[in-house]
């Protein structure tokens, strides 16, 4: 017996009522894990310098100059002179090197980089990088980077296949850096912590501040806007700040968030957020198959014809079918999404066909939410 789209829905519908129900709020989550303490933050370097030790997969120097450059600037530094010769080398490969400086490291401490080929060299594998400064944005060094090179893919080719796995010209160095220079940071300096929300939201942000108001007994904490809670330290806490933030940064809020749909129409991929509603709504849904088949003839003339030609007939065949429609599924108001689209996928409908309804529910205004195609 063919179940209607109505009975479907409405059966998810039922089943799904106690789990939207017990899942209208949503898990509290630590104010360290919703927002970032300003000011303690990473800080990017990158760099430029030489790999050797390749074997014969670097960069062909007649096509990359700027490693020849290299390579003759780095010999006259050791005092051999090979300007104007002529470098057949396939052992050295330019690249540049990249790194995140953690926030208060100290000068010493070892840091990993990432080593990224410039040229045309076809793998980094055995590589070794020589001396590289790493600089950040203000074109200060801020680390030396040295090392064995460490990479995931490999590459293997032969005269008439190659097989290729993974990105063999981009490799790591496990604490390939040493920090040379440190980003101050004083902490027991400041009068006041700021935090940023990951997700800036008016809510959430008056949540943190009221949760951290009520930890202290006293209203340090301000929401300054739906991004930013800014909490004056008291006086008990001066010169112990890291203590101060361990102790807000471990305290419980429940986030909230706006109700959205998130669509990949490429991958048919449809996220929806637990607060999404949808209003008092008639839906029914049929589809249409349109079938084109070309057989073209061929029309040959008669044998020893001196006049006749060989003619290419179309032929095509047009069939349209057109599924009986399953009438009408009514939702009532405040219909949780997720058991709208539980009742379209037990239908078997495709995540195309589910994109086109939520978009038409959405342009009749029954969608209390945004829809956001990405």
């Amino acid at each position: 017996m063919r179940q209607t789209l109505a009975t479907l829905v409405l059966a998810a519908l039922v089943g799904c009522v106690l789990v939207a129900e017990s899942s209208a709020w949503a898990s509290p989550s630590r104010i360290k894990d919703i927002v970032r303490v300003e000011g303690v933050r990473k800080n990017q370097l990158v760099g430029y310098g030489l790999v050797i030790g390749l074997n014969g997969t670097g960069d062909r120097l007649r096509n990359t100059p700027f490693t020849e450059q290299s390579l003759t600037s780095m010999l006259e530094r050791m005092g051999v002179n090979v300007r104007d010769q002529d470098l057949r080398t396939k052992n050295v490969a330019a690249v540049m090197v990249t790194a995140a400086l953690p926030p208060f490291a100290q000068q010493g401490s070892p840091i990993d980089v990432t080593v990224s080929g410039l040229g045309d060299a076809t793998s980094l594998a055995g590589g070794t990088l020589l001396v590289t400064p790493l600089m950040g944005a203000d074109g200060e060094v801020y680390a030396v980077a040295q090392g064995s090179i460490v990479i995931l893919g490999y590459g293997a080719s032969g005269d008439a296949a190659s097989v290729t796995k993974g990105v063999p010209t981009t490799g790591r160095i496990a604490n390939g850096a040493i920090v040379e220079k440190e980003v101050g940071v004083e902490l027991d300096d400041i009068p006041f912590v700021s935090l940023s929300l990951r997700n800036p939201d008016f809510t959430t942000a008056i949540r943190i501040a009221d949760a951290i108001n009520d930890h202290l007994n006293q209203n340090n904490a301000e929401a300054l806007d739906l991004n930013n809670v800014q909490v004056r330290i008291p006086e008990n806490y001066r010169g112990r700040v890291a203590r101060f933030i361990y102790e807000i940064e471990n305290l419980m809020v429940t986030p909230d968030a706006v109700a959205k749909v998130v669509i990949d129409e490429k991958s048919g991929t449809i996220v929806i957020g637990n607060e999404v509603r949808v209003s008092k709504v008639a839906i029914t849904q049929g589809n249409l198959t349109v079938q084109i088949t070309e057989t073209p003839q061929v029309s040959q003339p008669s044998p020893f014809s001196e006049t006749g030609e060989t003619v290419v007939v179309p032929r095509t065949n047009i069939q349209v079918d057109e599924e009986e429609g399953n009438g009408f599924a009514v939702l009532e108001d405040y219909t949780t999404l997720e058991a709208l689209v539980a009742g379209l996928n037990r239908l078997g409908m495709t995540p195309r066909d589910i994109i086109a309804i939520l978009q038409a529910i959405k342009v009749a205004g029954a969608l209390q939410a945004e829809i956001e195609v990405i």
